[in-house]
């Protein structure tokens, strides 16, 4: 029998996902996560006005690798309405801060209603292909600054999603957003990730990386990446710049 190929048709055509992938660590376990549970994904990222494209470089290679079923970029500007480091170059990245730290308040890296925004686009491409199933990658011990990171809120989206679409109010069929990564820690998501046998070199966390892309291993999400994979005993695959 031949390999199956990406234009081959899948086994699990009855059972679309949409699965939201920024190109990081947790977006690539969580598609993996859906892979592994037997759903035929479709994939979603987004041009969003970040501060650099690396992110979604590596989206792309995370789908190739899991021979998605499809792959598509939305455009969209947030950076139109700024108000977070990750979309406005002239806010500082914050670097170094110590873990208790990132867990008090909300940081400057949050970008106003991006979960909001990207859970809405996922749910109108889920009713293009009749897919009632949404898988995102928040997490509430990493970022519960993060307010769209918390199960209240992926709760309160699930409710909405079945009271806003055709799909559920006429066709009654339901709506389920699943956030598999929202109570584990970094280093069981990675231990899981690599049980599924995800390549995390494919993967792009860094806020701020260099121009060749290389992590810098200070901002918060270089932090706990790092702190992930030594508490999993295992590697960071990912190129980080020289120390200065």
């Amino acid at each position: 029998m031949n390999p199956k190929t990406p234009t081959d048709p899948s086994p699990h055509d009855d059972r679309p996902a949409v699965v939201l992938l920024s190109g990081g660590l947790d977006s690539a376990t969580v598609l993996a996560i859906a892979r592994a549970d037997g759903f035929d994904c479709h994939a979603l990222s987004f041009a969003y006005g970040q501060r650099h494209n690396f992110e979604l470089d590596a989206a792309r290679n995370v789908a190739a690798a899991a021979r998605v079923a499809d792959h598509r970029i939305a455009t969209i500007d947030l950076g139109l309405f700024g108000g977070s480091a990750l979309t406005d170059a002239k806010l500082d990245v914050p670097k170094d801060r110590p873990a208790e730290q990132m867990s008090l308040g909300v940081p400057v890296t949050y970008v106003p209603a991006r979960n909001t925004i990207f859970l809405s686009f996922a749910l109108a491409f889920a009713e293009t292909i009749r897919a009632a199933d949404i898988f995102i990658g928040v997490n509430a011990l990493d970022y519960s600054g993060y307010p769209d990171c918390r199960p209240a809120y992926i709760n309160a989206f699930n409710a909405m999603a079945n009271l806003a679409t055709a799909m559920a109010t006429e066709h009654g069929k339901q709506i389920t957003i699943h956030a598999p990564l929202i109570d584990l820690t970094k280093a069981q998501i990675i231990e899981r990730g690599t049980a599924l046998g995800i390549d995390y070199a494919l993967t792009h966390t860094c806020y701020d990386p260099d121009e060749q892309g290389r992590a810098c291993g200070h901002c918060d999400a270089c932090q706990l990446r790092l702190q992930g994979f030594a508490e999993a005993g295992r590697t960071d695959p990912a190129a980080y710049a020289p120390a200065m």
